[in-house]
């Protein structure tokens, strides 16, 4: 079993236009609303693919309610804490043949109180004797300090579950101390987490055994249409998956950590089910999650032959 906690969860609404005109009244040509939030897509993803997982998120308002009642069409186990707040509504406008536009609000301040009852709740569900991984996912709201995941994953530890972090900033830094067993950042937050550029692949394995140096066990990269790296004890592997059309990469990271998850969460074959997963996404709408069906692993390609002299962000 895999436990997702979304600390700042998210109801999201994404349009889709030929072309987004500013200053201007524009209509959709297609609109949804998906349950949101790094972790929660991530839980999405796993129970498509037909592993057992349950969703730990801090829920208010009426768009609380909503997601709620969202994931449990989605057959998602629902741990839920109230909180006072209300929970965010985020909004994508994807453009046909252009760039994605997102808007994410700041989601609810939490309390004191709030904050360690999201704790109490992660303790509960990694308290399983089935469960395998505990994946933290995305931003965290305010009130939580950047120790946050650290502590959390000082407690999975404790507890003897294996532990995921996606998160940027001073939240990722933090938790690096505390030995996640693996970490996925993507191009931006990879190069921001060792302050410098990563503009080549050879610099980007760099970056992520500095952040192995740091304590990361594993550095799972996403690289955005350049592929993705895994970056372990045991060796380092990159990986390619072509897509021919791109319609929303909004959750495609959470698919890929899912794939990696769902597939042993160490190693090329993981890697290669990361990468899958990841294309199969970008495929469709919205931040709809892809089901077996959807994938196409038969195009992935994995190889120890990392080239170092690959640019990246072309």
């Amino acid at each position: 079993m895999i436990v997702t906690i979304t600390p700042n969860p998210s109801l999201d609404r994404t349009y889709e236009l030929s072309e987004l005109a500013r200053g201007e009244v524009n209509r959709a040509t297609g609109d949804r609303l998906d349950p949101g939030g790094k972790g929660v897509n991530v839980a999405r993803a796993l129970t498509a693919a037909g592993h057992r997982t349950a969703a730990v998120l801090p829920l208010g308002g009426a768009p609380g309610r909503l997601l709620a009642e969202l994931l449990h069409r989605q057959d998602i186990d629902v741990a839920a804490v109230p909180v006072a707040g209300d929970t965010r509504i985020n909004v994508s406008v994807v453009e046909r043949h252009g760039p994605l536009t997102k808007i994410n609000a700041p989601g609810p301040q939490l309390t004191a109180e709030e904050s360690a009852a999201l704790l109490g709740a992660v303790r509960r569900q990694a308290a399983g004797a089935d469960v395998d991984w505990l994946a933290c996912c995305g931003s965290l709201p305010r009130g939580l300090a950047p120790e946050w995941y650290a502590d959390l994953v000082a407690e999975a530890h404790l507890g003897g579950a294996r532990i995921a972090v996606d998160t940027s900033g001073p939240a990722l830094l933090a938790s690096l101390a505390a030995g996640p067993d693996v970490v996925k950042p993507n191009l931006d937050e990879l190069a921001e987490a060792v302050g410098r550029p990563v503009a080549t692949l050879g610099a980007a394995l760099d970056a992520a055994e500095r952040l192995r140096e740091l304590g990361a066990q594993q550095v799972l990269a996403s690289l955005g249409a350049d592929g993705m790296l895994l970056v372990a004890e045991e060796g380092s592997w990159y990986g390619t998956a072509p897509v021919d059309e791109v319609r929303s990469d909004v959750g495609a990271g959470d698919a890929s950590l899912a794939g990696f998850l769902g597939a042993g969460g160490s190693g090329p074959k993981a890697l290669a089910s990361a990468l899958a997963h990841g294309a199969a996404a970008v495929r469709l709408p919205g931040s709809v999650m892809p089901i077996p069906a959807d994938l196409e692993p038969d195009t992935v390609v994995v190889t120890a032959d990392v080239p170092r002299e690959l640019p990246l962000g072309r």
